[in-house]
């Protein structure tokens, strides 16, 4: 028997997870990146994250800095420039995850399931063969292989590159 560990989801599975204050497609400071806010990559138009709550492991959110709540409400430069870090991440996850493919999108509006329906977001979820098989079915939990703080330690600097 194997045993499937993923405690960082417990708190957030119960529903008593603390509220991150503000947005946190707002993270505080300036840095282009921080393990502690899971932030991977921020510039003047894109923000990159690592969902603290995962539905795989290299769950990332690609946002735009700007706060909108729909993507038509994006300039053509933020949209190019969100397009472009979808992409760039998307090399980053195969070359470290090796996924067998991904689920890319955005819920907009709460009724569509945005979680945060007033700052647009999207998912980049990974998959793998049979990676959410049995548990998901008859638990509704899913399972999350590696620790999140390894994840962004391996992710990291590639993203950290991406400002050269």
């Amino acid at each position: 028997m194997k045993t499937l560990w993923a405690p960082w989801r417990i708190q957030h599975v119960l529903g008593n997870a603390s509220k991150t204050p503000g947005c946190i497609f707002e993270p505080s400071g300036q840095a282009f990146a921080d393990k502690n806010q899971l932030l991977l990559y921020r510039d003047s138009l894109v923000i990159v994250l690592l969902n603290r709550y995962p539905y795989s492991n290299g769950h990332l959110l690609v946002a735009p800095i700007r706060h909108v709540a729909c993507i038509t409400d994006l300039s053509q430069q933020e949209s190019h420039a969100i397009m472009e870090m979808i992409k760039k991440a998307t090399t980053l996850l195969k070359k470290h995850l090796t996924p067998d493919g991904f689920n890319i999108g955005c819920n907009i509006g709460s009724i569509a399931g945005a979680g945060i329906a007033d700052h647009l977001h999207f998912h980049m979820v990974p998959r793998w063969n049979g990676d959410h098989n049995f548990i998901t079915v008859l638990a509704d939990i899913r399972t999350i292989p590696e620790h999140i703080e390894a994840t962004f330690d391996r992710l990291a600097p590639d993203f950290l590159s991406l400002y050269k």
